[in-house]
C-alpha cells in the first residue's frame, strides 16, 4: 500500500471544492456521470481504430444506492485506469485525462466530455469519503484501489476487481443525506443525464404481478441515448418531433412548429427550438431551451447562448464548443458564442420565412401565436428585423393578413393626409372601439387590429423604420382629423355660439378625468358629442404602464377630448333652447362687462410702453378694480351657463352616449342613463 499527498498548490483544495467551485452542489452526479461516459466512450473509439480488441460487452453505466452502508456507487465497464492514470489523473488536480485523449484521438473521439478535470473532486461537496474500485482495459493490468477522505492524504494500492471499468463509491456525509433517497437520485439523474450517449441503470424495471410489484432481473435504463436533435433531420416526421416535444415538456399544448438545427461549420452545433403557442396576456415561461454539451445537461438559462427574444422558444442546444467555465454551470461570453446566437437567429428567420413562403395560409393561421414572438424579435433585435420585415404581418379588423409591402400599397392612396404622410389607423379593441372603426370604415379607410402586449413598443418601432408614416389610433380623434385632407368642413355654430356651450357641455362630464371641450364640422350622420383621447398622451400612458421610461406620464391624470359636432340637429336644438331661454340674461352681463374691458384695455394701453415703477399708483388700482368686476361677472355668466347645463337632460343623454360609445359608462351613472333614455323616449 501506498500514502502520499495529493498533488494541489493549498491544503485548502476541498473546503473551497465544496463551498465555491460549483454552485449547485447536486451536480457532482452528472460530473461523475460524464467521466463514466467518457470512459466508455474511449473503449468503443480505442475498438473503432483496432486498439482494442476484446469484447465491449454490457456497457451500461450503473448507479447504485446502499441506505445500510450510506453509499453511492457509480460503475462502469469502460477504459479503467492503471496505477499511474490514478496517480496522473486523480492525485494531480486539474490534469485532465479527456484533454489528453481528445488531442490524440481528435478525429474519432468526438463524444469526449471533460475538459477541466476537476469534475471527480466535485464528489467531495457531499462526500466524507471516496473510493475508486478501477481495473483498465489493457492486457495484464492490476486493479487498483484509491481511497480519500477529504483531506489531501489519500492511500492506493492493489485491488482485487476483476472485471474491466471504474467503480466510484461515494460515502455520503451527514449533511447531504438527501442524495441517499432513490427519488432524488433519479431526478437528478433525469436532469441531467437523460440524454447521454451511454445507457445508464439505476435500479431494476418492476411489473404487477399477483397483485404486488415485483422486481425483474433487468436494469431499469433512464436515459435516452440517442435523442431526436443527434438524428438526422431527413429520417424524421413530424409525429417524431411532436413525440419528442412531449417527453421534453410533459402535458404541454402541442407547438406550432420546430426547427432542426445541425451545423458542423464553424461550429457544431445540434438542436431543435419548437415555437410554442404564446397568448397575448404575455403567458410565457422562460427558461424552457436546455442546453447540453455532447448530450449533457449544463443548463436552462440560455440568455447568454441565444437572443433574448429567443428565450421563448422551447427545445434543446446541444454544442461541444460552447466555451463553460470549470463546474460548466455558467456560459462565458467570447465570440463563438455570439457567432452561435447569430446563427441561431438566422434559422429561425429562415424557417419562419420558408414557411410563410410554402404554406402562407398555415403561417397567416398561426399569426395570432406567432405575432408576439416575432414582434418581441424585431423590436429587439436589427439583423431578425431586417430578415422578419418580408414575412411580418398586419391583421385588420376584418381578419385579413397583409405584409408590410402590401399594405403599404393597400392604403397609399386613401389614407395620405395633406402633409404627404401614410396614415395607419388601428384598433387595440375591436369590440370596444367599434364605433370608431366603423365610421372609419365609411369614409373608405381600413383599420390595423393591434391588440398585442407590445404593440405599443412595435407601432413606434415601425414609425421610425417606415417612410412617412404614422401610426394613429382611431378613437384618438374625430375621423376627419385622423386623416387630415385639404378640404375643411364649415361648422355652423359662430365662436361666441361655442363659447357659451363650452361650460354648459362642462358641467354634464365626470369628474374623475380631465376633459377638453372643443368643436368640429362634422356631417350630420356622425355622432353629436365624441369623445376621444390625444394620441401622443395615450401612447405615452401606455409606454409607462408597460415599464418605457414614461413615468411622468403614468402619473398624470387620463385626459380626453369631448368633441362637439356643431353641425349635428341635436347640438342646433340644444344651441337654440339656450339662447330661447337664457340668451337675453347672458346678453345682459355681456355688455357690462364690454365696458369695463375697453375702459381697462385703453388704461393698459396708456401704459404699455412704462416701466411698472413708472405707472401711477392710482392706474394700478383702477386697472385691479376692473379686472375684479370682470371676474365677478364672468363667473356670474359662467354660473348661469353652468346651472342650465346641469339641467339638460339632452346635454347629459349626449354626452352619456358619448361615453357609452366608449365603454366609460358604467355603475350608477350607467343606470341613470337607462332611465333618462325611457324618459326621454
Amino acid at each position: 500500500m501506498e500514502k502520499g499527498h495529493i498533488g494541489v498548490t493549498t491544503e485548502n483544495i476541498f473546503p473551497i471544492i465544496k463551498k465555491f467551485l460549483y454552485s449547485d452542489h447536486e451536480i457532482f452526479l452528472r460530473e461523475l456521470i460524464s467521466n463514466a461516459v467518457d470512459a466508455t466512450t474511449k473503449l468503443k473509439t480505442l475498438a473503432n481504430t483496432g486498439e482494442f480488441k476484446g469484447e465491449l460487452g454490457d456497457l451500461t453505466i450503473r448507479v447504485k444506492l446502499d441506505n445500510k452502508k450510506n453509499t453511492l456507487t457509480i460503475s462502469d465497464q469502460g477504459i479503467g485506469m492503471t496505477e499511474d492514470e490514478v496517480k496522473k489523473y486523480i492525485n494531480q488536480i486539474a490534469l485532465s485525462s479527456a484533454e489528453d485523449f481528445m488531442e490524440k484521438y481528435k478525429n474519432q473521439a468526438n463524444g469526449i466530455i471533460g475538459h477541466f478535470g476537476l469534475g471527480f473532486y466535485s464528489s467531495f461537496m457531499v462526500s466524507k469519503k471516496v473510493e475508486i474500485f478501477t481495473k483498465s482495459f489493457t492486457e495484464g493490468s492490476k486493479a487498483v484501489y484509491w481511497s480519500c477522505d477529504g483531506t489531501p492524504e489519500y492511500k492506493i494500492e492493489e485491488s482485487e476487481k476483476t472485471s474491466r471499468g471504474t467503480d466510484i463509491i461515494l460515502h455520503i456525509d451527514d449533511d447531504s443525506k438527501e442524495f441517499l433517497e432513490e427519488s432524488k437520485i433519479e431526478g437528478l439523474l433525469k436532469k441531467y443525464c437523460r440524454f447521454l450517449p451511454i445507457e445508464i441503470g439505476f435500479g431494476k424495471e418492476k411489473e404487477w404481478k399477483d397483485g404486488k410489484e415485483v422486481e425483474l432481473d433487468k436494469d431499469r435504463i433512464i436515459n435516452n441515448p440517442n435523442p431526436l436533435w443527434a438524428q438526422k433531420p431527413a429520417e424524421l416526421k413530424d409525429d417524431d418531433y411532436q413525440k419528442f416535444y412531449n417527453e421534453l415538456y410533459p402535458y404541454s399544448e402541442e407547438p406550432l412548429f420546430n426547427i432542426h438545427l445541425n451545423v458542423d461549420y464553424p461550429f457544431n452545433l445540434t438542436g431543435i427550438l419548437y415555437f410554442p403557442k404564446i397568448k397575448n396576456n404575455l403567458d410565457i415561461q422562460r427558461n424552457k431551451i436546455q442546453l447540453y454539451c455532447n448530450q449533457v445537461f449544463v443548463t436552462d438559462s440560455v440568455e447568454g447562448i441565444v437572443p433574448e427574444f429567443l428565450t421563448l422558444l422551447h427545445g434543446v442546444i446541444d454544442s461541444p464548443d460552447i466555451p463553460l467555465n470549470v463546474s460548466r454551470s455558467y456560459l462565458q461570453s467570447d465570440s463563438n458564442v455570439k457567432k452561435i446566437s447569430g446563427h441561431i437567429t438566422k434559422k429561425v428567420a429562415d424557417r419562419l420565412q420558408e414557411i410563410f413562403k410554402n404554406d402562407r395560409e398555415q403561417f397567416e393561421k398561426k399569426w395570432d401565436n406567432l405575432k408576439l414572438f416575432i414582434e418581441y424579435g424585431m423590436i429587439s433585435d436589427e439583423k431578425f428585423y431586417e430578415r422578419a420585415e418580408k414575412f411580418a404581418l398586419l391583421k385588420n379588423t376584418e381578419g385579413k393578413y397583409f405584409t408590410f409591402e402590401e399594405y403599404q400599397k393597400l392604403t397609399k392612396e386613401n389614407q395620405t393626409d395633406k402633409n404627404k404622410q401614410l396614415v395607419y389607423l388601428y384598433s387595440t379593441n375591436a369590440e370596444a372601439q367599434y364605433s370608431f372603426i366603423d365610421t372609419a370604415k365609411t369614409k373608405g379607410y381600413d383599420v390595423l387590429l393591434m391588440d398585442g402586449h407590445l404593440e405599443t413598443h412595435f407601432i413606434n418601432h415601425l414609425e421610425q423604420k417606415f417612410k412617412e408614416t404614422r401610426f394613429v389610433r382611431v378613437d384618438s380623434d374625430v375621423v376627419d382629423k385622423l386623416i387630415e385632407k385639404e378640404e375643411n368642413k364649415e361648422i355652423k355654430l359662430t365662436t361666441e355660439q361655442q363659447a357659451r356651450l363650452t361650460p354648459v357641455f362642462r358641467s354634464q362630464l365626470p369628474e374623475k378625468a380631465n376633459f377638453i371641450v372643443s368643436y368640429a364640422g362634422l356631417t350630420e350622420a356622425e355622432s353629436p358629442v365624441i369623445i376621444t383621447q390625444s394620441e401622443f398622451m395615450r401612447r405615452m400612458k401606455d409606454m409607462s404602464a408597460l415599464g418605457g421610461g414614461m413615468n411622468f406620464y403614468g402619473e398624470l391624470p387620463d385626459s380626453y377630448n369631448l368633441v362637439v359636432n356643431g353641425n349635428h340637429h341635436i347640438i342646433q336644438k340644444i344651441n337654440t333652447d339656450l339662447e330661447e331661454k337664457i340668451l337675453t340674461e347672458i346678453i345682459k352681463i355681456d355688455d357690462k362687462i364690454k365696458p369695463i374691458e375697453s375702459n381697462k384695455n385703453d388704461l393698459e394701453k396708456a401704459n404699455k410702453d412704462k416701466k411698472d415703477e413708472e405707472v401711477k399708483q392710482e392706474d394700478k388700482d383702477r386697472i385691479e378694480d376692473l379686472n375684479k368686476k370682470i371676474k365677478d361677472l364672468s363667473a356670474k355668466r359662467e354660473e348661469i351657463l353652468t346651472t342650465y347645463g346641469k339641467e339638460n337632460k339632452h346635454v347629459k343623454q349626449v354626452i352619456d352616449l358619448a361615453l357609452l360609445a366608449n365603454n366609460m359608462l358604467k355603475g350608477e351613472e350607467l343606470s341613470k342613463f337607462v332611465k333618462r333614455s325611457i324618459e326621454l323616449l
